[in-house]
């Protein structure tokens, strides 16, 4: 049966199975709301489609509610704040088998609908995108810093670390399947939801596909709901924080082999190489403690994030996070004694020399570089520790 206009529903037990259900996120959109709902309504209901239309309100003041109940859709209301809290609520209260959202700021082509429900339809996907990138974006529409930096880096960022082939990860425009949607266990509140949804559906194997759409120029004088780098900032943590691997490699790999060239230059001394290349003297010693510290703290980032992905992590990995607290008592206590020991050796030669002028950097550079890595794994881990008896 197709319907003419989105309906209303008044319980579950009354709610006819329908095909799709379209959630826009709302908070104060009075001047846009109702032509958004006017497009999806002139695409859907031509053709077939069983639907309703939700609006997830996230605390509006104006009249966005009053004009999404008089075109005749539901309203949910979403007290927490935030982009993703908006969606997430109007996706749970969705009665579709699949659930569509977009933007109500009548940027995105909304008459895409039946295109965008029929790709995932008839290809059986779990996630059909509206693609900004592969179809037509008016000038203007997007900023140039999203446009050619921001959505493609992130995309291929995306892309490189879960295996996926998409083209904009960053399309507010998009069709799931609502019975995948919940074996995802999306989290996010803000503007990283849509990351989040992407990762989580590349890493569960989900098929993803994608349709060419386009963007538009929003109204005159309307303030976007994005703060471009605080919302950057907040899908590449996300991104990276489903990556605990690329660091946890990537610091063993820089420690381990930053330690190793340290005890060689410590052993031969500087050396010349083809006559020409002078390493292993105090410079390179220092550049090889910088190294060593920054992948130790990479790859005690990466046993953070392990605590709260389902990754599964190397065997040394494991022990660390799981380490007996006793164990780790006696070696912070060990590690502070000798760091202990070894200022006290270095200021009874510097008195030895009568507190003047003390050579002693290529010798010393070993013991620094030692112990910084092993304090700060140290206390790296007992933050780790602290952080899981926190989360119990």
């Amino acid at each position: 049966m197709a319907v003419d206009f989105p309906l209303h529903i008044n319980s579950p037990s009354e709610a006819p199975a329908l095909d799709l259900s379209f959630v826009f996120p709302c908070l104060n959109e009075e001047s846009t709301l109702g032509a958004c709902i006017r497009q999806v309504n002139e695409s859907l209901a031509p053709n077939g489609v069983r639907y309703e239309i939700v609006v997830a309100d996230n605390g509006s003041t104006d009249r966005s509610r009053e004009i999404a109940l008089s075109m005749g859709c539901r309203v949910v209301a979403v007290e927490e704040r935030g982009y993703g809290a908006a969606l997430r609520g109007g996706i749970t209260a969705g009665r579709g088998e699949y659930v569509m959202f977009a933007d109500s700021d009548s940027t995105y082509l909304y008459t895409d609908a039946t295109r965008l429900y029929h790709a995932a339809k008839e290809q059986n996907a779990d996630m059909s995108i509206a693609s900004r990138m592969t179809g037509r974006i008016e000038a203007g529409a997007m900023p140039p810093l999203h446009r050619w930096l921001g959505t493609p880096v992130l995309t291929r960022l995306i892309n490189i670390l879960f295996h996926g082939r998409l083209s904009d990860c960053n399309s507010g425009f998009r069709c799931l399947r609502k019975e995948a949607f919940k074996t995802w266990d999306i989290r996010s509140n803000g503007m990283e939801f849509a990351s989040e949804l992407l990762i989580k559906a590349l890493k569960a194997k989900a098929v993803i596909v994608e349709i060419p759409s386009g963007l538009r120029c929003g109204p005159p004088g309307r303030v976007a709901h994005l703060r471009t780098w605080r919302d950057g900032m907040r899908h590449l943590l996300f991104i990276f924080s489903e990556k605990p691997r690329l660091f946890e490699l990537t610091g063993l790999f820089a420690l381990l082999l930053a330690t190793a060239l340290q005890v060689t230059a410590f052993f031969t001394g500087p050396i010349s190489v083809l006559g020409t290349f002078h390493i292993f003297d105090v410079h390179s010693q220092a550049m090889l403690l910088l190294v060593g510290v920054l992948g130790a703290q990479f790859y005690l980032f990466s046993c953070t994030l392990y605590l709260q992905t389902k990754d599964h992590a190397l065997t040394l990995t494991r022990k660390l996070i799981h380490l007996d607290e006793g164990i780790l008592f006696f070696t912070l206590l060990s590690l502070l004694a000798l760091m202990a020991a070894v200022i006290s050796f270095v200021t009874v030669k510097w008195s030895m020399y009568g507190f003047g002028n003390l050579n002693m950097a290529h010798d010393l550079l070993i013991w620094v570089h030692l112990l910084a890595v092993a304090i700060l794994f140290a206390f790296g881990l007992l933050g780790l520790h602290v952080l899981k008896k926190a989360r119990l």
